[in-house]
């Protein structure tokens, strides 16, 4: 049966740092909403900015995978594995907390703020090897296109992590869209609106809305709006 869950962009949690303004669609650090604990194994999804030359401590993490996807400007990463990178906008990070890690991101602008979504995906293996990767999107295939950017198997297309999940990307102009096929019939798929406004099945969705689908396996993508970006994310709904 098909189950919709909608988060308005507006209703989401909000801390406010100074250095850092993050929304949480889900329960995280001091915002709790039990009706707001994931969606399946999609544990965090947060829409960060972080000030000019500001960021994110070095800090650990275990048993979590954590996927990073900038918007805007360029984050400074460096972790206890020995890797030092930039990634910007047009890239796709992911580190396998594992075993543990710790690590930092910074903006690493003197003077323009960066916005990146911070993503957690509750992993099916746990006390894994540590490990870090990153790769650089091929914008134009995600044109009026959905394009896969993870995926649980290392030699797919994108980065990889250790669950049964697949993301895809897509920048549509208005009115184009395209048809999502589930890769698992028991798994959920939320879709997230970075910019734009987008019919998902029958639910128009703004910008930064979020959908929650289960019970079906397809559902047609049309953008409302000029220059629509959308991040789709298919997740386990239950722990294996």
């Amino acid at each position: 049966m098909e189950k919709v869950v909608i988060h308005k962009s507006a209703s989401r949690g909000r801390a406010n740092h100074g250095w850092l303004d993050s929304r949480h669609t889900f329960s995280f650090a001091g915002y709790y909403n039990p009706q707001r604990m994931s969606f399946g194994t999609l544990r965090v999804l947060n829409d960060d900015v972080v000030e000019a030359g500001q960021g994110f401590g070095t800090h650990p993490h275990d048993n979590m995978e954590i996927v990073s996807i900038p918007l805007e400007g360029v984050l400074e990463h460096r972790d206890s594995m020995g890797n030092v990178a930039l990634i910007r906008e047009g890239d796709i990070q992911v580190m396998s907390a594992g075993t543990g890690v710790r690590h930092s991101e910074y903006n690493k602008s003197s003077t323009e703020n960066v916005k990146f979504l911070q993503i957690w995906v509750i992993p099916n293996q746990r006390n894994v090897s540590p490990r870090y990767d990153q790769i650089s999107l091929d914008k134009t295939a995600m044109h009026n296109n959905l394009l896969q950017v993870l995926s649980p198997n290392p030699n797919d297309e994108g980065v990889w992590i250790h669950q049964q999940a697949w993301f895809s990307m897509g920048h549509f102009d208005m009115n184009k869209g395209a048809e999502y096929h589930w890769h698992h019939k028991d798994n959920g798929l939320y879709v997230f609106v970075i910019r734009g406004r987008l019919v998902a099945g029958e639910h128009l969705l703004d910008e930064r809305d979020g959908l929650g689908i289960t019970g079906i396996e397809n559902i047609v993508l049309t953008a409302a709006e000029a220059d629509t970006r959308v991040l789709l994310m298919e997740v386990p709904m239950q722990l294996s």
